[in-house]
């Protein structure tokens, strides 16, 4: 035991020293070069098959490709000592051959006469029909399959990368979440890329065994009638049942491996291996084994045909019809008795109870997507949901109320409907079965599916099958499925209307937070600056305005100062937007330090302040005929600017900031308006268009 621990110690010690891949090329060399005894050949060969079955049955219980990643290198590597063990073998078989069948060791001679009894005829069919299996069937198939997966998967990065960023902007997966699929996408790449080349090592290894075989048989038949003196049948006999042997012995593991490539190449990800996908897909439908076994009963009735057979073979596609429909029906009664016994029980009398409040956020489906939202039959939109709240409380500041899913028998069956505090704010119908690819703004193919739009953004998109997955996302789509479209309709309309979802417990709770860190600022805010009123309108505004009220610590300072001179809650959204300025423009325009922004023609500006001023100000005192026209000004100066790839900023004084932001806030939701005084000094103002009363100047 001491020795057997010693010897896995130095091998992990070679592993870890970097030396275990050079010693193996060594070793293949060393089997070029120097002769083998017959011994060795039968070591040697024994470890090349059962290294083969080793690799074919980790591909069929790899999950996903990925998890076997080193196949390719491993490919190469064992093609490589395959075809170093036929030079070794040649060289004995060509050079003791005359003595007899046993020269070139027990491995090959057990497959010369055993496997083929004796008879090189026999063997040398049975070797061309492997040589032919392999090389027409399995190689040539996986070689295919490599080509094609590699140049689908390369074209195929785009889509998915844009997928991966819809799903970390919607907040349904995290930045390490986020890099860890990045990463799996450059290394499924990489991955059938080596495929697609090492698979040529497999076919060449196919053809040299034909070449190898040609070359023993002649060279053998040379030397033994020219060298050895042996007559043609004796030498026929030797060279030929041992070059058959060498050549079974050599292909066999050939056409594992081939089979391994061929497998790992066609599995699809999932979370069992193949044999559980085969059962489950296989005879999941009791249906195809009852039709099976109705097919080969009426075969086994007729006359002249094996029926013994084939009765048996039907009475067990018969019995395994029948307990798959039996074990289905046991699993649906499973289901349906814990639904029985969660019925209520109805109550006589009526209560409080019986006034349920509004949910804050809500989510009605249609019953045919109850299966998304329920757990037990695997449906993955509660995760979801729940990543969506997560990623919005962190970047809005404050913790997004839970959401109540419900079923609504009301709805369409594919529908569902977005609820805040009760009232409906969004409503689509999507398809559970199909995935949805949204056109980004430029896509170089047309798609066959359902046309419609996304609900979340209002692009153009559509419902295909998943089959069409990959070629959507080769054509520039950003293809998601129906739990991602839901979960970022919701995360959109939630942001939209986050400040309705502020209220006075939510802002006593960050005030309680903030207290724990800085108490006596809270103790100088509230009461005795500021009410808690005033300042749950205050963080509205901000979160209205899109501001998110993360910093919360700036905002109460802010408040605790400005509050002593005035209670006027958009007096006192002014003073804090100041103090967020830096956050404000960062979160539009990021750390560049050039901010372009579009300005209002001085007679303009000077227009609107004395109309403000004479109607103590509000968008709707504004003349229609000017509104309209400063309108579509704004709205092409806007488009401008997100054509060119840049935010499209509003720079006004900021008496006009609260009014003009009001204007566009839901007819140009892409345009920020920002006051002068909101700009930190570090940042350039480059002015891109001016706004008049009549025209836009560029």
């Amino acid at each position: 035991m001491a020795e057997q621990a010693a010897f896995m110690s130095s091998l992990r010690n070679v592993s870890r020293s970097g030396l275990g891949a050079p010693l193996l090329m060594l070793l293949m060399i060393g089997m070029i070069i120097i002769p083998l005894q017959p011994f060795a050949l039968d070591v040697m060969f024994t470890f090349n098959i059962s290294l083969a079955l080793i690799i074919l049955l980790v591909t069929v219980y790899t999950k996903r490709p990925l998890d076997f990643a080193l196949f390719p290198t491993i490919l190469l590597v064992t093609t490589l000592l395959r075809l170093a063990l036929n030079v070794a073998s040649t060289r004995v078989v060509l050079l003791e051959g005359h003595t007899g069948s046993d020269a070139a060791g027990q491995v090959i001679k057990a497959f010369g006469e055993f496997v083929v009894g004796g008879n090189y005829a026999v063997g040398l069919v049975v070797f061309l029909i492997l040589v032919i299996i392999n090389f027409v069937v399995i190689t040539k198939g996986a070689t295919r399959i490599s080509e094609v997966s590699a140049r689908f998967t390369l074209d195929a990065m785009p889509g998915k990368q844009m997928a991966i960023d819809a799903d970390l902007n919607a907040g349904l997966i995290d930045q390490d979440e986020a890099r860890t699929r990045r990463t799996e996408i450059s290394a499924e790449a990489e991955f059938y890329g080596s495929m697609d080349g090492a698979s040529k090592f497999v076919r060449g290894d196919a053809v040299a065994g034909i070449l190898i075989l040609l070359i023993n048989i002649i060279g053998g038949l040379s030397i033994g009638i020219a060298q050895h003196d042996l007559t043609f049948a004796q030498a026929a006999k030797n060279y030929t049942l041992l070059t058959i042997g060498d050549g079974l012995v050599a292909q066999i593991p050939g056409l594992l491996l081939s089979t391994a490539a061929g497998i790992i190449i066609t599995r699809v990800s999932s979370s069992q291996d193949m044999g559980e996908q085969m059962l489950r897909q296989l005879f999941n439908n009791p249906r195809s084994l009852g039709v099976t076994a109705g097919i080969l009963g009426i075969m086994g009735v007729i006359p002249g045909m094996p029926n013994l057979i084939f009765l048996i073979i039907s009475a067990l596609c018969g019995f395994g019809a029948y307990w798959i429909s039996q074990h289905n029906k046991r699993l649906v009664e499973q289901v349906a008795e814990p639904e029985e016994q969660a019925k209520p029980v109805e109550s006589t009398e009526l209560s409080w109870d019986d006034v349920q409040p509004l949910d804050a956020v809500g989510l009605e489906v249609g019953y045919r997507l109850i299966p998304m939202v329920d757990k037990q039959q695997g449906g993955q939109l509660m995760p979801r949901i729940r990543g969506v709240r997560k990623k919005l409380s962190q970047e809005l500041g404050f913790l997004i109320p839970a959401v109540h899913i419900r079923d609504n028998l009301d709805l369409a069956p594919s529908a569902y409907r977005i609820t805040l505090m009760g009232v409906t704010v969004g409503e689509s119908e999507i398809y559970p079965e199909r995935d949805l690819a949204i056109n980004p703004g430029q896509v170089f193919g047309v798609l066959q599916g359902i046309e419609t739009r996304d609900p979340a953004f209002g692009l153009e998109a559509v419902w295909i099958e998943p089959a069409q997955r990959d070629q959507a996302q080769t054509f520039g789509y950003t293809v998601v499925d129906a739990n991602t479209v839901v979960a970022t309709h919701l995360s959109q309309l939630v942001k939209t209307h986050g400040h309705e979802l502020l209220g006075h417990e939510e802002v006593q709770h960050i005030l309680d937070m903030l207290s724990k860190s800085a108490p006596k600022l809270v103790e100088n805010l509230t009461p005795e600056t500021l009410s808690l009123g005033t300042i749950v309108k205050v963080l509205q505004n901000l979160l209205e305005e899109g501001v998110a009220i993360r910093d919360i610590r700036t905002i109460a300072e802010t408040l605790a100062e400005y509050g002593a001179r005035s209670q006027e809650p958009d007096i006192l959204t002014a003073a804090v937007r100041v103090s967020l300025g830096r956050s404000i423009t960062q979160q539009i325009n990021g750390m560049a330090v050039e901010l372009p922004v579009i300005t209002l023609d001085g007679a303009l500006e000077q227009l609107l302040h004395q109309t403000m001023q004479a109607t103590e100000g509000g968008a709707a005192s504004i003349e229609p005929g000017l509104a309209e026209r400063i309108h579509s000004s704004l709205q092409e100066a806007t488009q401008a600017q997100e054509q060119n790839g840049v935010p499209a900023i509003l720079l006004v004084s900021a008496f006009l900031r609260p009014m003009l932001a009001k204007f566009v806030r839901h007819t140009i939701p892409a345009l920020h308006v920002l006051s002068y005084n909101e700009i930190p000094n570090d940042k350039q103002i480059k002015i891109v268009a001016t706004v008049g009363q009549n025209q836009q100047v560029s």
